[in-house]
């Protein structure tokens, strides 16, 4: 009789499993269109995937395949970058226009056909050509695998908030006036949250972002900085949120009423909706500790308790000053890798290269500007000059004169980096230079800022990979005494990492993947004055060392 009961437990138990616990093929449909668009009492037309701004999630599953088709129907040339999707093996599939791709022209269409391989979190995908990713930029949302919990309290609700900017000008005339003048863009107009700037002054009719949360819930929000140029605090009023997650790796949970996220960055932090009732003020507001002009106009939007009156007074919150630079250390030194049995963070203990890059601002000559030169940006002296045809192909089908593998490990001079007394020749050297590893060698990179011109924070996106943030410092890195403090058990893990403004951040990482991966400063304006580099990393021995061949639709140059 005991024999039997369990034999009816089992199939019961059986059937309630999950049919599939297989990885899934996910297909989506980009249409990249113009569409107007009203913000601040101010209409314009704009580059939108699928007429949306901002752009449709993506919801996947850790170890999904991903199919995207994207169809250009506006006039500019266009590619989409997938950023923080390691792109194993599928560097074709990576979307920086030059690097890994020729972009997809006018009429033209290319599927991205990628996997999430042992991801998980929040990524994001945009344009990754001009300045098109102002308008042009969405969530990726990496579910874990079916059955598998989140290593915190399971969320009743997830929510996607993204960060950006807004420009009333066309943002590509913005650029080209920069470009054709040799000086810096107008800043933006206002600062949104999920593409509303909320209430602005002079525009009354402008309603914000409204954040709908039931009492004793428990919210995950999935935060998001797409903003051009501009790092943000984020704070909701009269509530403390956990951080459990950023870039796609989870962390330690800690609680911070405001969090720092810089362009680039993802942070996933817990809400816990412990008021009885009331609206309260979701704020996004700019962190610049550098004499450095930037938009000042706070992003609004509102936490709106269900059941509470439309004309509730909105419980307001005090804002960080935009150098409030105690608030972002305390943020960043703050973060921590999981480093579960689980979820372990595997730091490379030994360094094969051992790389030390200086970030800084230049001035070249430039007869049709107006001062007779204009401001560029390296690293290590090294303003990057893009190519005709993508380095990935040039790579992979051996085409000479595209690239040189010489980028210096170190700087051309050494001087005190980050003091009053700077360099007084401002010119860099420019040219398409790359720096090659073997497969499978570590990397241990010192991302020094530097005073020319001015020091400033620089958050440094690396392709293909996520890295390890060993340390952190103000001043120039000394090789002594700061690396007996770096972090080599649980280091904080992500993809895109701020240099301090007047300091140093050094980061390790395993060149596991195969192809050409970008590195570039992901303040836009930096990257299109050259602070930008690619690593070309060698195949491996075995296949599934190996590059793929390109996809047949690659598009042509």
């Amino acid at each position: 009789m005991a024999m039997m009961w369990i034999r009816v437990i089992l199939i019961l138990a059986a059937c309630m499993l999950p049919l599939s616990v297989e990885a899934m093929v996910r297909h989506y449909k980009f249409n990249v269109v113009v569409k107007n668009v009203t913000r601040s009492c101010s209409t314009k037309p704009i580059v939108t995937v699928n007429g949306k701004f901002p752009g449709p999630t993506i919801y996947a599953r850790e170890d999904d395949t991903v199919l995207v088709k994207v169809v250009n129907h506006v006039k500019y040339n266009v590619s989409i970058h997938w950023h923080g999707v390691r792109q194993l093996r599928t560097g074709w599939a990576d979307g920086p226009a030059y690097i890994t791709q020729c972009p997809i022209q006018p009429g033209q269409a290319f599927v991205y056909n990628f996997t999430l391989t042992g991801q998980r979190g929040t990524l994001w995908w945009h344009a990754h050509i001009l300045w098109l990713r102002s308008t042009v930029h969405g969530a990726l949302v990496i579910l874990p695998k079916l059955g598998v919990p989140y290593p915190f309290p399971k969320p009743h609700t997830e929510k996607v908030i993204i960060l950006s900017e807004w420009w009333k000008s066309d943002t590509e005339a913005v650029i080209n006036e920069a470009l054709k003048s040799g000086l810096a863009p107008n800043v933006s107009d206002a600062h949104t949250i999920n593409g509303h700037p909320g209430s602005v002054q002079n525009c009354a009719s402008q309603g914000g972002y409204e954040l709908q949360v039931q009492p004793g819930n428990t919210y995950l929000l999935r935060i998001i900085n797409a903003a051009l140029n501009e790092e943000l605090f984020f704070k909701i009023a009269g509530h403390q949120l956990t951080v459990v997650e950023v870039d796609a790796v989870y962390t330690k949970p800690f609680k911070t009423d405001t969090i720092v996220i810089a362009p680039g960055q993802t942070t996933s932090v817990l809400l816990k909706a412990n008021r009885a009732a009331g609206k309260y003020l979701v704020a996004a507001t700019p962190f610049m500790d550098s004499p450095i002009a930037v938009d000042n106009v706070t992003a609004t939007a509102t936490l709106h308790y269900t059941g509470s009156l439309g004309s509730t007074i909105t419980t307001l919150t005090s804002l960080p000053p935009k150098n409030a630079t105690p608030v972002a250390t305390n943020f960043t030194d703050s973060l921590r890798s999981l480093n579960s049995k689980k979820y372990p963070a595997r730091v490379p203990q030994k360094v094969d290269h051992s790389l030390f890059f200086t970030i800084s601002l230049g001035v070249n000559p430039c007869p049709t500007c107006v001062n007779g030169s204009k401001v560029v940006a390296a690293i290590n002296n090294v303003t990057f000059v893009m190519p005709k045809v993508s380095l990935l192909q040039a790579h992979f089908f051996n085409i000479s004169g595209v690239f040189i593998d010489d980028f210096p490990g170190k700087p051309p001079v050494v001087y005190d980096f980050t003091g009053t007394q700077q360099p007084t020749n401002l010119r860099t050297n420019r040219g398409t230079r790359v720096y090659r590893l073997a497969y499978n060698s570590t990397v241990q990179l010192v991302l020094q800022d530097t005073g020319m011109i001015t020091p400033e924070n620089h958050p440094l996106h690396l392709h293909g990979f996520n890295f390890f943030v060993v340390g952190r410092g103000q001043g120039n890195f000394n090789p002594k005494k700061d690396t007996k403090k770096f972090n080599l058990v649980d280091p904080v893990e992500r993809n895109t990492v701020g240099v301090p403004s007047g300091g140093w951040t050094a980061i390790r990482f395993r060149a596991d993947n195969p192809g050409v991966w970008f590195m570039h400063c992901h303040l836009e304006i930096h990257t299109t004055w050259g602070l930008k580099m690619a690593f070309v990393v060698d195949n491996g021995k075995g296949p599934n060392e190996s590059l793929l061949p390109p996809p047949s639709d690659l598009p042509k140059c």
